[in-house]
């Protein structure tokens, strides 16, 4: 786990998303346990800016050349912004997870989804868990 990096200013989910609370606005994309997970993605499905979403509903796919995954969104909201960088290169995600490889920004409309997101130590012990 030493290799990965766990920044202490996001929260996290089960489903290996992180997220930046900036505000209302929460900035949403994938862990680098994730994107170490899948290699070198191909392509990113994201979704239109309004669009609504429940906590737990698909939101996206990527795509590398070992899988494609499907996007859970780990709260309620409306999305704002998309990271259109990730149409030219989707291996932004790879190469800055955390910084120039997010996803979407999302208008936080239930407030109570952050209390089930997961603190750095809290996600690096349970990927220790599934080794």
């Amino acid at each position: 786990m030493s290799e990965l990096s766990f920044p202490d200013d996001v929260r996290y989910s089960e489903d290996h998303a992180w997220v930046r609370i900036k505000g209302d606005v929460a900035v949403i994309g994938i862990t680098d346990y994730a994107q170490k997970q899948l290699g070198d993605l191909t392509f990113v499905d994201l979704p239109e800016e309004g669009e609504g979403f429940e906590k737990g509903e698909e939101y996206g796919a990527v795509e590398s050349s070992k899988a494609a995954v499907d996007l859970i969104i780990p709260l309620s909201g409306e999305v704002t912004a998309i990271n259109q960088a990730l149409d030219e290169n989707p291996r932004l995600v790879n190469s800055s997870p955390y910084e120039e490889g997010w996803m979407i920004k999302v208008k936080i409309e239930e407030p109570e989804d952050l209390e089930d997101l997961m603190s750095a130590e809290t996600y690096a012990s349970m990927l220790q868990g599934m080794e």
